[in-house]
């Protein structure tokens, strides 16, 4: 097991999209598993709706039936906003290619990143489609077609698009404490 892909994000809530976008990358013959990597807090964000725990329980309970799915929760133990090099290098102690995936809304900060350089030399970039965003030769294209964002459901919230086996318990908890966007 020397390849993996890392998908990590604030996951604040967990939604379809996440699933279908892990449902995309087990088309890719060369990863052997899949990171799932909630951030403490992002980087680009001064706050969380929901605990970064709870946001773990939920993935872990999304994806509890996939062998090859791994929720880590190595950004939450940190209790910080956490830089995607260093979990890309502590990643690099245990495996030998990291594919690190991101949405194609992501793609207009990416040069803000921190040691972004370094980064792109460490990784194989692979863009998630999303809301017709042009993909850029060098990057890898993970075609998703399921038009949600955390941010959107926030505002709105669909239970349709939530992963079916917590849809309830996500729903609530957003409801109950009136989460919107910062």
């Amino acid at each position: 097991m020397d390849t993996i892909a890392l998908f990590g994000g604030s996951f604040d809530p967990p939604h379809i999209g996440h699933e279908a976008v892990v449902k995309a990358l087990k088309n890719f013959k060369d990863i052997d598993k899949i990171i799932i990597m909630p951030t403490f807090l992002n980087p680009f964000k001064s706050t969380f709706h929901a605990p970064a725990s709870l946001r773990v329980e939920w993935l872990r309970e999304i994806f509890s039936g996939d062998e090859n799915v791994i929720i880590s929760d190595y950004e939450v133990l940190q209790k910080r906003q956490v830089p995607t090099i260093e979990t890309v290098e502590h990643l690099f102690e245990s495996y030998k290619k990291i594919y690190l995936v991101i949405g194609a809304d992501n793609l207009a900060k990416l040069h803000l990143w921190k040691s972004y350089d370094r980064l792109q030399k460490l990784v194989t970039f692979v863009v998630a489609s999303r809301e017709n965003i042009e993909i850029p030769k060098g990057f890898l294209t993970l075609h998703v077609v399921v038009d949600v964002s955390s941010t959107r459901l926030r505002e709105e919230m669909e239970i349709s698009k939530l992963p079916k086996i917590c849809a309830t318990q996500i729903y609530n908890f957003y409801k109950e404490n009136n989460c919107k966007t910062e």
